[in-house]
């Protein structure tokens, strides 16, 4: 009935320096990988005309910040891929809805924020001056997948302590 989209994986690098295997890795982790479980278990949810699945997008897949050229690309195609297939699959009643945390103290982000040098630079732009707790996700994707949300589809909500409004 619900599918969450979580897995994600990221590495500072910038474009020209990106090798292919470090593409691939970031891409087929984060896009493909969403690609095939949506696939899959839309075909359930169109068969039982109900569901609701949410991807894990981020803040990167729509500003391309540079030195994260093929972590923002994979995340900018989930946000696509969202969209797409909450228009294809409306009319079953198959709900497709994103979330784009901006910065989030997870283990991919510590060694940046815990850097004495960057973490400060990081925290200086986003305007509430903190990074977000993972369980500040969680009652949003409560929502979406609740029937509270039953005409939210084709959404992408963005957690970036504002971040996004700048």
């Amino acid at each position: 009935d619900i599918l969450v989209n979580s897995a994600g994986v990221g590495w500072a690098s910038r474009v020209v320096e990106t090798t292919d295997d470090l593409w691939k890795w970031v891409v087929e982790t984060n896009l493909t990988g969403t690609f095939y479980c949506c696939r899959d278990v839309a075909r359930l949810m169109i068969e039982q005309k109900n569901g609701s699945i949410i991807n894990l997008a981020s803040v990167a897949g729509v500003k391309g910040p540079p030195g994260l050229g093929a972590y923002a690309a994979s995340k900018g195609g989930v946000i696509a891929l969202t969209r797409v297939l909450a228009l294809e699959n409306a009319r079953y009643n198959v709900r497709v809805n994103a979330i784009a945390p901006g910065y989030f103290r997870t283990g991919m982000n510590a060694p940046a924020l815990d850097d004495p040098e960057m973490g400060p630079k990081i925290i200086r732009r986003i305007p509430m001056r903190r990074v977000g707790r993972p369980e500040e996700i969680g009652p949003l994707a409560i929502y979406l997948a609740s029937d509270q949300a039953s005409y939210v589809t084709g959404e992408v909500y963005f957690i970036s302590g504002g971040e996004m409004a700048q």
